[in-house]
């Protein structure tokens, strides 16, 4: 069984993510979804419902690989051994997240050099989505709908009072 990992803070899960995990659940049979526990980011959404946001949307997929979701606060490598992960699936929207991203690799495969890393570029729809972007749409009143699922929207609303 082939099992990938996606990582990140999902605060909120946007259209953007959902399309990478849609194109990473055709390549494994095992899609775990690591959901960052980071309070220096200062969430604004609690690490249970991020869980429960990135496990609804996802329903969607169901049929193509199987789907976790896992909160985890330690090293990505070793949360990722943790899972038995074979890849670690990250999503490239730019030429700053590449430079991120290489950097990234090469001190992950220092670590572990059997857990490879895919990308996956963003969508051109989706190159300039990002939480903090929507999130900042939203607290100012605008368009969020358009980067979120409705259940995520929802929840938009309910937290800025629109």
């Amino acid at each position: 069984m082939l099992t990938g990992l996606y990582p990140g803070t999902f605060d909120p899960i946007t259209n953007g993510h959902l399309d990478i995990i849609g194109r990473a659940v055709k390549l494994v049979d095992k899609l775990i979804i690591g959901v960052a526990i980071n309070k220096d980011k200062g969430p604004l959404f609690s690490l249970e419902d991020r869980v429960e946001m990135v496990l609804e949307e996802t329903k969607r997929f169901s049929g193509d690989a199987e789907i976790e979701a896992r909160p985890f606060s330690n090293l990505l490598m070793h949360f990722a051994e943790d899972c038995n992960a074979s890849v670690i699936v990250r999503g490239l929207r730019a030429v700053s997240d590449f430079e991120y991203e290489f950097q990234m690799v090469a001190m992950n495969q220092q670590l572990n050099d059997d857990i490879e890393t895919v990308f996956f570029m963003a969508d051109p729809k989706h190159q300039a989505v990002s939480s903090r972007l929507v999130k900042e749409i939203a607290r100012l009143g605008g368009k969020a709908d358009l980067f979120v699922p409705e259940g995520v929207y929802t929840r938009l609303k309910g937290k800025y009072d629109l």
